[in-house]
Formats: C-alpha cells, sequence, structure tokens
C-alpha cells in the first residue's frame, strides 16, 4: 500500500484521491474483511456411472407418506385411461377404415400430447383433493399456525448474483434481512453476496452497495461479499465454490435468486423443520410471482397465484419426498448437498450437450435423492416470493437457457441408482419443450392428410371381392368435433378445479376481487394466454432446434425492471411469426374452409403476434386491468409485510444508477480500501498472461490524466486493471485533469 501514498498534484481532485488514501490508511482494516475464515468441507464431484456413497444411510426415508404409492398409482391409472379413451376416438376421426401413414403418424402424435396433459389434469385432480383437505405441506411439522420455534442451528442466506443491479438486488436481500431481525432470530442466519459479475462497474457498485448494506444493518459480522475472478461452471460453481470453502461452518442454506424475498417467519419454520428432520435434504417453497405491472406479468402472476397452489399441491402429494428444486427459494442441508451434489461435466457428445450442467437444480435434487435424503415441497407454506419477466421477450431469452438446460436432462436419467421418480422429473422438463415441435408438427401433419384427402383420388371399393357399401376414407368432422371437446376440458380443467378450489379460501377468494371477478380474470387469462400459445410454441420449437444444432445459450443477465419495448424491435422479433401465420392461414384455406376454421385459434394468435407482444408488454394494459379489478391478487389488496419492507428498500435506490468504476472508487475512500482489500495477489513468473492486462497499463503509463485514461479503456481492459493494486496505484497517482 505504500505507492497508493505517492500522489503528487495540485488539483482539488488530487487533493481529494490523498485524503482518500491517508483514511483509508488509518481506518480500521478490521471493517473490510469482507468474508469470515474458511470452513472448508469436501464436495466430491459425483459418477453417475456409479453407485452413491450412501454413508450408511437407511433406504427408509422417515417423512415419506405412507400411501404415496397408492397416489402415485392414481396418477398413472387417470393418465393413462384419459389417453387410451381419447386415442381410440381420434384413431376412429382418422383411422376408422384402415389405417394409413399419416393416420398413424397424427395418432402417435396425438397420444403424446394427450398424455402429457391427461398427466396435468391428474396430477392437479390430486391437488385439489389435498388442497381443500388443507393438510398439503404440514407432514413435516411446519404449522403456520403454530408459535415461531426458536433455532439452535446455524443457516446461510446465499444471494448469487452475475451482472445484476446490485441496488435493487441488495435492496431485495435487506428486505429479508430485516424480516429475519424482527423474529428475534437473526444471530442464526450469516447472508453471503456471491458475484459472477464480469461487467466492471457493475462489480465496483457491488461492493459500494455491500458497504451500505452493512453501515445501514451494523451487521459487519454476518453480511458478507465474495466475487469470483473466474466464473467456473456459472451458478453451480458458483454455490459449490461457497460450499466447498465455507459449507463446513453452517447446518443449512437458503439459496436465492436475484429477485426472490422470503418472509422471516417462513425461513425460521423452514430452518426449525430441517432441524427436526435429519433425513431430509432439502425444503422447497412455492415462491408466488409479484410486483408485475405489465399485462404480460400480471397474467403470470395471476396463473401463478391461482393455478399454482392446485399443481403444486398436486405435485407434493404424489412426489412425496422425492420432490424437486426450482433452485432457489429452499433451504438445503449443506451435509447432504456436499455429500451428493458435486456437479460432473458431461461427456462432450455434442455440443451443447456435453460440458457443464445448465440446469443443475433438477439433478441436484435428484442426486441428494439418489444417496437418499429426502427432498420436500411446502406448498401450504406461504412467504416466498419471486418476480417475473416483465415481457414475451424476455421469456424467451431465458426460456432458451433452460431450454438447453432441459435437453440436457436426456445424459442424466440413464444415472444409476437415480430414483424412477427423479427420472419422471427429467422427462417432464424434457417434455416441457418438446411439446412444442410436437404441438407444431400435429398442426402440419393434419393440413398433409386434408391435403392428401382433396388430391389422392380415393378408392371406394378395394380389393377384389364384391361389397355393397364403398369404403369412404374422410375424416369424421362430428367425432372429430367430440376429441377436440374432450382435449380442451381435459386441457382447461386444472384452472376448473383451481377457481373451485378458490371458493373455499376466503383469502384468495377475496384478494381476486371475489368469485366473479376471479373468474373473468381466469377468461381474460385463459384468452390471452392461448392467443400467445402459438407464439411461444414456436418461439420453443426454433430454441429446441437451434440446441439440436449445436447452438449455445450463452449465459446473459435477465432483464428485471419493466422498460418500454420500442414497436420497431417488436416488429423486428416477431415479423416471422406473423408471416408464418399468414402461410399457414392461406395454405389452410386453400384446402378447404372448414380446415381453416378448425385451425382459427392457432392461426390468430400468430396474426396478431406482434401487436399481442407490443400489448402485453405494456405497463398501461397492466395497470388498466389492475385498476378494473381483473389479474389481481392478494398480495396486492393485502400486501405482506416483506414486500412493504421491499418496496421501502427499492424506493430509497430507485435513483441510484451505476456509474463508471474508477468515478465511483474516486469517490469513496473506504470503498478503496475494501477493493483494494479483496483483490487476489498480483501475477507471479510463469502465469497466464492477460493481454487486456497489459494494453491497459499502457493506456494508464500514456494517459495525462484519470479522465482520460477512463475515456481510453475498454470494458475488458478496465477489467483487469481494477483486479490489480499495481493498476489502481497508477490509476489514483494521476491528476484528474491534465
Amino acid at each position: 500500500m505504500t505507492e497508493l501514498n505517492n500522489v503528487s498534484g495540485h488539483s482539488q481532485e488530487e487533493k481529494v484521491n490523498k485524503d482518500n488514501l491517508s483514511e483509508n490508511k488509518r481506518s480500521d482494516q478490521s471493517m473490510f474483511i469482507a468474508l469470515p475464515p474458511d470452513t472448508p468441507i469436501d464436495m466430491p464431484v459425483q459418477n453417475l456411472q456409479a453407485n452413491p456413497n450412501l454413508y450408511g444411510r437407511s433406504k427408509k426415508i422417515a417423512t415419506q407418506a405412507p400411501n404415496v404409492l397408492l397416489r402415485r398409482l392414481f396418477i398413472f391409472i387417470v393418465s393413462i385411461s384419459l389417453t387410451a379413451y381419447a386415442s381410440y376416438e381420434m384413431n376412429l376421426v382418422f383411422n376408422s377404415f384402415g389405417m394409413t401413414a399419416l393416420g398413424l403418424m397424427i395418432l402417435v402424435i396425438f397420444t403424446i400430447l394427450f398424455f402429457w396433459i391427461a398427466f396435468s389434469f391428474a396430477s392437479s385432480l390430486g391437488g385439489f383433493i389435498e388442497q381443500l383437505s388443507k393438510k398439503g405441506g404440514l407432514s413435516l411439522g411446519i404449522d403456520p399456525k403454530e408459535p415461531l420455534p426458536a433455532l439452535h442451528k446455524k443457516t446461510a442466506v446465499l444471494m448469487p448474483t452475475y451482472n445484476e443491479d446490485p441496488h435493487r438486488v441488495l435492496a431485495g436481500l435487506k428486505a429479508i434481512y430485516d424480516s429475519i431481525q424482527a423474529t428475534d432470530q437473526g444471530e442464526h442466519f450469516d447472508f453471503f453476496i456471491l458475484s459472477d459479475t464480469t461487467n466492471p462497474d457493475v462489480w465496483v457498485e457491488e461492493e459500494a452497495a455491500f458497504l451500505r448494506f452493512r453501515e445501514q444493518t451494523k451487521g459487519h459480522n454476518h453480511i458478507f461479499y465474495r466475487r469470483r475472478y473466474k466464473n467456473t461452471d456459472r451458478k453451480a460453481g458458483n454455490l459449490a465454490e461457497w460450499v466447498r470453502r465455507f459449507g463446513g461452518g453452517y447446518d443449512h442454506m437458503l439459496t436465492l435468486d436475484a429477485d426472490s424475498l422470503m418472509e422471516g417467519d417462513t425461513i425460521v419454520r423452514i430452518c426449525f423443520a430441517m432441524e427436526r428432520h435429519d433425513g431430509v435434504g432439502l425444503i422447497q417453497t412455492l415462491p408466488v410471482i409479484v410486483n408485475g405491472t405489465t399485462l404480460f406479468a400480471r397474467l403470470q402472476q395471476f396463473a401463478g397465484r391461482v393455478y399454482g397452489p392446485t399443481i403444486a399441491y398436486g405435485l407434493a402429494w404424489w412426489h412425496g419426498s422425492e420432490s424437486n428444486y426450482w433452485g432457489h427459494n429452499a433451504v438445503i442441508r449443506v451435509k447432504a448437498f456436499a455429500e451428493q451434489a458435486g456437479m460432473p461435466h458431461l461427456p462432450a457428445v455434442r455440443k451443447p450437450f456435453g460440458g457443464m450442467i445448465m440446469s443443475h437444480d433438477f439433478v441436484e435434487a435428484a442426486l441428494m435423492r439418489r444417496g437418499r435424503w429426502a427432498i420436500h415441497m411446502v406448498p401450504a407454506l406461504h412467504g416466498s416470493y419471486e418476480e417475473s419477466p416483465p415481457s414475451l421477450t424476455d421469456i424467451a431469452v431465458r426460456d432458451r437457457r433452460w431450454c438447453q438446460g432441459n435437453l440436457q436432462h436426456a445424459m442424466i436419467i440413464p444415472t444409476k441408482k437415480l430414483s424412477w421418480i427423479s427420472r419422471i422429473h427429467m422427462l417432464t422438463g424434457i417434455g416441457a419443450y418438446a411439446m412444442s415441435p410436437l404441438w407444431l408438427l400435429f398442426l402440419l401433419v393434419g393440413i398433409m392428410v386434408s391435403l392428401q384427402a382433396l388430391f389422392v383420388k380415393p378408392e371406394y371399393f378395394t380389393g377384389t371381392d364384391r361389397v355393397l357399401f364403398p369404403n369412404w376414407p374422410q375424416v369424421d368432422p362430428v367425432l372429430a368435433k367430440y376429441v377436440f371437446i374432450l382435449t380442451m376440458l381435459v386441457l382447461l380443467a386444472p384452472k376448473i378445479l383451481a377457481w373451485i378450489a378458490l371458493l373455499f379460501n376466503e383469502d384468495l377468494r377475496k384478494g381476486c376481487g371475489g368469485a366473479t371477478k376471479a373468474l373473468s380474470s381466469i377468461f381474460l387469462e385463459t384468452f390471452i394466454g392461448g392467443l400467445i400459445a402459438p407464439i411461444a410454441m414456436l418461439i420453443q420449437t426454433t430454441a429446441v432446434t437451434s440446441i439440436l444444432l449445436g447452438y449455445d445459450s450463452g449465459w446473459n443477465a435477465q432483464r428485471r425492471d419493466v422498460g418500454h419495448i420500442p414497436f420497431k424491435d417488436v416488429v423486428r422479433d416477431y415479423w416471422r411469426h406473423m408471416a408464418f401465420g399468414v402461410i399457414m392461414g392461406l395454405g389452410a384455406w386453400e384446402v378447404s374452409t372448414s380446415l381453416f376454421f378448425w385451425m382459427t385459434p392457432v392461426l390468430l394468435g400468430l396474426l396478431l403476434a406482434i401487436p399481442l407482444v407490443w400489448v402485453t408488454s405494456s405497463q398501461r394494459f397492466g395497470v388498466f386491468c389492475m385498476k378494473i379489478g381483473l389479474l389481481i391478487i392478494p398480495e396486492e389488496t393485502a400486501r405482506p409485510d416483506i414486500l412493504r419492507r421491499d418496496r421501502i428498500e427499492k424506493r430509497r435506490v430507485m435513483d441510484m444508477e451505476v456509474q463508471d468504476a474508477f468515478s465511483t472508487l474516486l469517490s469513496n475512500p473506504k470503498l478503496i480500501a475494501l477493493h483494494v482489500a479483496l483483490l487476489p495477489a498480483e501475477r507471479s513468473k510463469g502465469d497466464p498472461i492477460n493481454a487486456d492486462y497489459l494494453v491497459g497499463m499502457v493506456k494508464l503509463k500514456e494517459s495525462d490524466s484519470q479522465e482520460q485514461a477512463m475515456q481510453a479503456l475498454t470494458s475488458n481492459e478496465k477489467s483487469a486493471l481494477l483486479g490489480s493494486r499495481k493498476a489502481i496505484e497508477r490509476f489514483l497517482n494521476l491528476p484528474y485533469f491534465s
């Protein structure tokens, strides 16, 4: 640090630099200890082809529901029975007078698609029953009506972040911190900001926000910050690095996302459940989507709030102790995670299926379950929240990454000793994206069947035997109508069940504006969702195709703030969807008017793609719906404490923006000391050479002032220089103006 004091010059700015450096020297260095002492724990990388190390644990899971096998049998019997009946009827529609190649193709595709919606219906039916019983999730002894229990063990609250707005992220984290402190059990929690940020301006702003967070809360011994200089394995690697370095000092870890919020009361109850049940490895909450202002986000949050519980209760009902993990808003036993969840790299069969596992959360839960740890979902416990992307465009960007991660799971399914329920989780994730291209193929084959009937000369009398009646090779329109009605009933049944469940839940019913307003909102969500569905079908089909062709999704920060999307950008992104709808519509019209009208629901969504995406991305239409009482949720009519805290914290930072990294450092002497204290050791002889660092140092040497240097440096060069004490010393020795 001696060179940091060699500052010369006479400008006011140089005086500020000198004062900053003097302050750094005088400051209590303990204030800038951003991390606790290391408490390492072993986290072996798992071998998917070998038996797991069970460490002597019993095969029996104490928290498993005793009748879970009957529940699972119910789900599959209902799903298979409905699919068999619908497929039989569909076969009569297309193949009543003999099987054809196209008839067989459309029957196979229809069977797969129908089983998908029948499976969802069966699960929702189980969830509906469980929801009305009001028992779901309470088997672990978590009862929100009981007094708050006292904790005895330590939990780390982990906030991974990657190029996110640090003011927004830490505002949410402070709301969680304050909510936990309000339970009087804050001493059992430490908070870690785990940065994988690559943007140098965001990086330094994170450090500044971390300092403010500590100063506001006086939580110097409980709030920590760590930035990785190599983003190995992305978020999975970020968490694994923390476990290997600090996991030995904690019993549990609460994983969050950048938009996560959780009530302190909820967190304490889940951590206590983990203390009571030694065999439980993970407890997943049901995050409610909140704070939506655009029409698209409000559609998402209403659907999640009304239909989500019925679906989640159903999953918890038949998954039992073999539930899933969604990557955030869940409490995990560190020992279980370290033992079983070390992510291997997949063999490089073909890009992008090889390499790191992208959708690691499903796999981590499956591996912990393979190691005989229980994985539970608790939909009955409220107080867990997240936010939705503000537009279809934003969700499509995220969905592309999820699509690649879920398709990767085809390589995980053969894992040795994996639970068959975990394999179903993987297949379900794959199916969520495979259904879109199958739906598109089903539509195209349907057009081909109609074309065949139009252009291929039928044989009314086949074979050599004389027959009295001709063989009419045509699609039965009446029976086709009944199959369509059955399909729609099974598809929409979960929404109907959710509305009925809402009638028995006074808080939910009133919070959604009453039974009639809630039903009107369901109709609106179903109508707009039906129009968006074919657009999403093409988006996901394109994503699946590009992944199968070997294109990687990359790793980009998600846009979370609402912002106006210019109409020209919507036209640029969605004119192809509209054009495809025009081509498909013209083709259907040329075949027959009945086929055209049959396909109208799909065609209408595609033809309206541009205005539909633009309207649903608008705050104006979202706010209008809220004003007339549509698409509202209880968290808006009676805002929970954590959401009030979050709103207050976000208002405090709403005018704060990410500034140039060097400017941010110059304005805060404590920040300089913290930043320098967190830097890694300087490069040694033989270490890899960073070209950006070398070029940046040359630019610093040739610059006559700090201002000139800031203008000359690229983002990569700035990032490289900010990672070096020598570079920072050289920059601070420059006068501000030339």
